[in-house]
């Protein structure tokens, strides 16, 4: 089957079919840029539009259907039939209410990968509890360690348990599919927010687990004390307090701003430690007194692991990046206009990672998909428009 995917890429040949909303869209995506053709299946009239949305559905096919009907859903098992992944984030149980679960499709294609993004996973006493990704962030443990030791614990910026999702769900299948290449099975991989979110504490948990300690909001403070952020005076740095003392001290003393640092009760690593709000004054001080540049320039040249705390635009306008040819332009669905998107996080000698085409326009691929794949005739498909199936 002649499939649009981009060949060369690893995952070339493959095809996904794509049901998520927020929660799971750039799993989807990722499988694109990776080389695999993604359909995305949206109901008549299509989602909101967005730069997140577009974002996140580069380089995907689109496709309209109503799969809460039985012509719909007939026709979405013809298409899982000819599918290798399936990647959906409705909530537990609706799926497989509509005869399209894991049960019922495995039956269909027994090689087929299905992933589940969901609030809670299909399983535990939170299970149909409504939720978002701020309540991904609390109950996942995130939100209780960012924030300021004196105030209210905070979420960091963005959908991050969506992004955590999407990743662990990308990962997900391309273990599953590796493992179809031995076995000839798919399987089902169930994905739940908040344990997104909790893997990536392990900072935090195995501190808990051996040693008893309770992780506290150190605000810009890194958990272990190695690294803070101070202001300068165009901007903010992110600093290391404890590394190479001896020589930051030096450097500070050279400019007069070592205040007591240099008495030898500092080279104690513990009492260092046991003081560290003085020894944030002091930097702080000194910090002030320059301009980001000067500090990121000169600590480098020191082998200090400093860095600017970046703006967007700086962000933007790294010369790394740009270097590296990180931003890429795509077109937008309007005619005659483009947009900057993130590009491929990771750079593959022989089977390059690739950010798709612009996102599909609602039911793009209607016509494509349905008479060029399935065989509909055009009779066929007008009378599925006019039915709401399609």
């Amino acid at each position: 089957m002649n499939r649009q995917g981009d060949r060369g890429s690893a995952l070339s040949g493959y095809r996904v079919l794509d049901l998520t909303d927020e929660r799971g869209m750039l799993c989807s995506r990722y499988l694109a840029d990776m080389g695999a053709e993604v359909i995305r299946v949206e109901k008549p009239g299509g989602s909101a539009r967005s730069p997140f949305f577009w974002a996140t559905n580069l380089g995907k096919l689109g496709i309209t259907l109503n799969v809460e009907v039985e012509p719909g859903q007939e026709i979405f098992k013809r298409l899982v039939e000819s599918a290798d992944v399936l990647v959906e984030s409705q909530p537990p149980g609706y799926l497989e209410a509509l005869g399209l679960g894991y049960p019922q499709l495995g039956q269909i294609n027994p090689p087929l990968v299905m992933a589940s993004i969901t609030d809670f996973g299909n399983s535990g006493p939170y299970r149909d509890y409504k939720s978002c990704d701020m309540v991904a962030s609390a109950l996942g443990g995130q939100m209780y360690v960012c924030g300021e030791p004196q105030s209210p614990p905070l979420k960091p910026f963005g959908n991050q348990s969506y992004y955590l999702a999407s990743i662990f769900a990308a990962i997900g299948i391309l273990l599953a599919l590796w493992n179809r290449h031995t076995s000839g099975r798919g399987q089902h991989i169930d994905i739940s927010l908040p344990e997104c979110v909790a893997a990536t504490l392990d900072h935090v948990l195995v501190r808990y687990f051996y040693q008893g300690v309770i992780a506290r909001r150190q605000g810009s403070l890194h958990w272990n004390n190695a690294f803070r952020i101070f202001p300068c005076r165009d901007g903010y740095i992110l600093l290391s307090l404890l590394q190479q003392w001896e020589t930051l001290v030096e450097w500070l003393d050279s400019e007069g701003m070592a205040d007591d640092l240099t008495d030898e009760k500092w080279l104690d690593r513990e009492n260092r430690l046991k003081q560290l709000d003085h020894i944030i004054a002091v930097l702080e001080r000194w910090t002030r007194s320059h301009s980001v540049a000067e500090l990121v320039e000169q600590g480098q040249l020191m082998r200090f692991p400093w860095a600017e705390v970046t703006s967007i635009p700086g962000l933007v306008n790294s010369p790394q990046l740009k270097e590296r040819n990180f931003f890429i332009e795509v077109e937008h669905p309007e005619p005659g206009k483009r947009y900057k998107f993130p590009g491929a996080p990771c750079k593959l000698s022989r089977s390059p990672w690739r950010v798709g085409s612009r996102v599909p326009k609602v039911g793009e691929h209607n016509k494509q998909i349905y008479h060029g794949e399935l065989g509909l005739s055009e009779e066929e498909i007008e009378a599925l428009i006019k039915d709401g199936v399609i």
